[in-house]
């Protein structure tokens, strides 16, 4: 609409689509409208200009609206109707009309043709008819695809676990798949996706539920530490060690330890690790006696473990070890459709917390999902907290969004300025082209370039373009 609006000097334009449910025609696309105007604009079929058009299917042209008894002005928009031509057109598909396309213009004499005007406007009619329609039939296969999903949901899902994106039902099938067995699982994904909670499906859906689930992170503790943490030590194994302790893997006998960020396991300690996931058996430091577990180990990093093999950072023969059973942790850019689910999750949570009944407004929403999140889930419900313990209203608007979700970052203005500073001097080139071609003269020039006189003066003060001096 706002290219018609330069395109055809167009005041005011409206899209009307027939809304079968109250059986009428209402705007869902406008130029030159405030909001309360697009709300009056509602039309029963044969209903003033826009109705008939509708029901007849053919254009309708009204030179000056001021003159047409039939033209009603329910927009409130037009305060001096005296002086504005009004067109209409049909949008079709198939021969059916499904809505109109309707222009404003100032009327300047009775006897210009506007024949041009209603072909262009018939075209882009045309291609809004052949859209809606795609769309409808889109949405319905939507439909078809989210119903036959939810039949699908009761297979493939996960108690605690909000997911119903492709991407999230072929890890909750990837869960369900290995969880009875007893293989060796490692997760792979970015921070904050979610791979402690896999981990724990995993471990209560298996037989070993009853049993204990151990997590430890590999990247929290000084090495010096690490081997005592994760095997143990006896009394008087180091400095400070005045009884014996259990380490992690002893504490999950029978059950499932967790090692995150495995990719941050020391050189000198993963050939230890290695034999527990062989041979099922350890020593604690400054210990003789082995010491046997039944253990299933799942592993779980943000890292490429093949690059830190390759770089000799990581052993290759536990990685083949760890990798038996990969499973990806897709980022929640890669599952857009997912954030309402888990947005929605978190304000309940978080307005019982705070006994709050906050809630986000439409276009707050539309943010969240454009965002990149690159912290995840943690921290989409890190901003969800905050927002509901900061709000001073039911609703969450745009405004009240942190900045780093509003501010485009710098690649992405840089990319837009370079954008838009390439357009302009593609448009100020072919304008000057033009009036080099044409002496000078602007409307000629405005004709060949397919633009109006007013909008060539407007480009010729905004490039600061003069005409030569032998042409003055």
């Amino acid at each position: 609409m706002r290219v018609l609006g330069d395109f055809l000097e167009m005041e005011r334009g409206s899209v009307f689509l027939f809304d079968h449910s109250v059986k009428e025609l209402r705007i869902v696309a406008a130029q030159g409208l405030t909001k309360e105007q697009i709300e009056r604009g509602k039309y029963k079929i044969g209903e003033g200009i826009v109705g008939r058009v509708l029901e007849k299917g053919t254009p309708m042209v009204i030179p000056n609206v001021g003159d047409e008894p039939l033209f009603m002005n329910k927009t409130g928009s037009r305060i001096q109707k005296s002086g504005i031509s009004f067109l209409c057109v049909p949008i079709a598909f198939k021969g059916e009309s499904i809505g109109v396309l309707s222009a404003d213009r100032i009327f300047k004499d009775k006897d210009v043709t506007i024949d041009e005007d209603i072909r262009v406007l018939e075209i882009v009619a045309s291609i809004i008819g052949q859209y809606v329609t795609l769309w409808k039939h889109f949405r319905e296969s939507e439909l078809e695809r989210e119903h036959l999903k939810l039949q699908l949901k009761g297979k493939y899902s996960l108690p605690n676990i909000i997911g119903a994106s492709d991407k999230m039902q072929e890890v909750f099938e990837s869960v369900h798949r290995v969880s009875d067995s007893k293989a060796t699982v490692i997760l792979y994904g970015e921070s904050g996706t979610g791979k402690e909670l896999i981990a724990k499906a995993i471990h209560y859906m298996s037989p070993r539920s009853k049993r204990s689930f151990v997590k430890f992170n590999c990247a929290s503790i000084p090495e010096g530490l690490l081997e005592s943490e994760l095997f143990g030590h006896e009394k008087g194994a180091f400095t400070g060690a005045i009884a014996a302790r259990k380490g992690r893997f002893e504490l999950a006998d029978g059950g499932t330890i967790l090692l995150d960020e495995v990719g941050d396991l020391p050189l000198n300690l993963q050939p230890k690790i290695l034999r527990v996931l062989q041979e099922r058996e350890f020593e604690r430091v400054g210990g003789e006696k082995t010491i046997k577990v039944d253990v299933r180990l799942i592993a779980a990093t943000s890292r490429n473990l093949e690059d830190l093999v390759s770089k000799g950072r990581f052993r290759e023969d536990l990685f083949y070890r760890l990798n038996v059973v990969p499973i990806f942790m897709p980022s929640l850019r890669e599952r857009r459709e997912d954030i309402p689910l888990l947005a929605e999750f978190f304000l309940r949570k978080y307005n019982k917390e705070n006994h709050k009944t906050v809630s986000l407004s439409p276009d707050t929403l539309r943010i969240l999902v454009d965002f990149n999140w690159p912290g995840n889930v943690r921290e989409l419900e890190n901003t969800m907290e905050r927002l509901v313990v900061m709000s001073g209203s039911n609703t969450i608007r745009p405004p009240d969004l942190p900045m780093s979700l509003k501010l485009p970052t710098h690649d992405e203005l840089v990319q837009k300025e370079s954008l838009r500073a390439g357009i302009e001097d593609i448009e100020k080139s072919s304008i000057l082209d033009a009036l080099e071609k044409t002496g000078w003269i602007q409307a000629r020039a405005a004709r060949m370039i397919g633009i109006t006189p007013r909008q060539i003066g407007y480009k010729i003060k905004k490039y600061g373009l003069t005409t030569p001096a032998g042409l003055q």
